[in-house]
């Protein structure tokens, strides 16, 4: 009996990744980082990354590229055989240190161990006309749909943020849903970074926040520090969330005893309230069983300060209970094009109105869980008006018992706290909106793209 060809592991586990990723079962984040990626041996495990992320990424292109090949260009072809072409593309298009005799074998490889035996010619074929001119290939980008092309992204995502935020802000975003995002890190404790240091790590300060660090160089998950939650990943964007969330009432003098964050696995944003509130409680809703099973875990050592409730936030039953609340609500993602790069290919236009209808309900609820004088800070990882300006101005109009609070005056109390740097605090201030809120378009700082509101209860 002849043996079977083999498959490299990270070939192997990438292709499975997609696949699941394909058929809408889970996340490409949640899955890199589970078991069957972690048994690899680094080098696989850093080519199954590299293999996922960039087909996800440049997927538009790639199946742009790949139709005009094919025989009939508009033929529908099967899940597995399309996901083959798309590994073999991708590695014969970005990746100049794989032999294209390796990235096309085991392409049609894929394709026959997954029941396609007869379509791994055309496979073979496809990726041998490609892999003749396959480097060096440059889209023009002169018109927004050209734009689109030439950076993987949805011709209806860009046209919107050209419209709204300008050609230059949309070339910002596209090429920042094109890169790795940064390694970012919080500092539980400052002694933590000479650990690192010690270990190789090289970090560089964070633009926005004295306890963040971008990591440009090591591995600190494999540190000790990290194992054991004297520093953490975090996006420094999201890490601004909650450090706002928290000095809401930064230079005014009222004491937070009650804190409710009502949408709030995986939990690093309620750990930053818990650190900047330490006699607060503090109430963690998740309506998601997995997500809730999650945030237990993480907030596990923070003892009885912090109740974990599995809650739909849309049916909170408090009323004026709470002083503060962040309302960080599911949302599009369309900031986080870079780190979760499938959702260009899931996100449809419609879907804007449907996340928007259930943010109004969130945060209305939100509203009316903390007492009068209480605020709430709104936020999402989404770039749409409709998830993120509509949504509060909607609100606003539905009572007369709330207002809009700008967020300068909370820039500058963190500012003096030390909490913020000196020259990211003065960037974030042309960050405002003309109503006070805060908008981070990706690229303008080393974080994904965020928009965080200030709200009070006035009666």
């Amino acid at each position: 009996m002849t043996a079977m060809p083999t498959i490299s592991h990270a070939r192997k586990a990438a292709f499975q990744i997609l696949m699941a990723v394909e058929r809408g079962q889970s996340h490409s984040d949640d899955l890199l980082r589970g078991k069957a990626v972690n048994a690899l041996s680094a080098p696989d495990r850093n080519l199954a990354t590299a293999l996922v992320l960039g087909v996800l990424r440049w997927q538009i292109q790639l199946d742009h590229q790949l139709q005009t090949l094919l025989k009939r260009p508009n033929a529908k072809l099967d899940r597995e055989i399309l996901i083959a072409l798309r590994m073999g593309a991708f590695q014969l298009r970005f990746l100049d240190r794989i032999p294209a005799r390796a990235a096309i074998d085991e392409s049609v490889e894929l394709a026959k161990q997954a029941g396609h035996k007869f379509a791994s010619g055309m496979v073979n074929a496809v990726l041998r006309k490609l892999s003749v001119g396959a480097r060096g290939v440059e889209l023009s980008a002169e018109t927004v749909a050209e734009l689109a092309l030439a950076q993987a992204h949805p011709v209806w995502m860009v046209e919107r943020w050209a419209d709204v935020y300008g050609i230059e802000a949309a070339r910002a975003n596209c090429r920042h849903g094109q890169s790795q995002p940064a390694s970012v890190i919080r500092l539980g404790k400052q002694e933590a970074e000479a650990e690192l240091v010690k270990a190789g790590i090289q970090l560089e300060p964070g633009e926005l926040l004295r306890t963040a660090r971008t990591v440009i160089t090591g591995d600190v998950t494999a540190t000790a520090a990290f194992r054991e939650g004297r520093i953490r990943l975090q996006d420094e964007g999201s890490q601004l969330v909650a450090e706002i969330a928290a000095g809401a009432f930064a230079g005014l003098d009222q004491k937070v005893k009650s804190i409710i964050d009502t949408c709030a696995a995986p939990g690093g944003k309620t750990l930053i309230l818990a650190e900047q509130h330490r006699e607060a409680r503090i109430v963690a809703c998740e309506s998601s069983a997995q997500r809730f099973d999650q945030l237990q875990a993480r907030l596990a050592g923070c003892g009885n300060r912090i109740e974990c409730r599995r809650a739909d936030a849309t049916e909170l039953n408090e009323d004026g209970v709470f002083d503060l609340a962040l309302a960080d609500v599911p949302c599009s993602g369309t900031g986080t094009l870079g780190r979760n790069p499938e959702i260009r290919h899931r996100l449809k236009l419609e879907d804007l109105s449907r996340q928007a209808e259930r943010q109004r309900a969130i945060l209305s609820a939100t509203l009316r869980a903390v007492r009068v004088g209480g605020r709430v800070v709104y936020s999402t990882c989404s770039l749409e008006q409709e998830e993120n300006e509509q949504v509060v101005e909607a609100v606003l109009a539905e009572s007369a018992k709330t207002r809009s609070v700008s967020l300068e005056s909370c820039i500058e109390a963190l500012r003096s706290d030390g909490i913020l740097t000196e020259s990211g605090a003065m960037r974030l201030h042309d960050c405002l909106t003309p109503k006070g809120a805060l908008r981070l378009l990706p690229g303008v700082f080393h974080t994904d793209g965020f928009f965080i509101a200030m709200i009070e209860r006035t009666a």
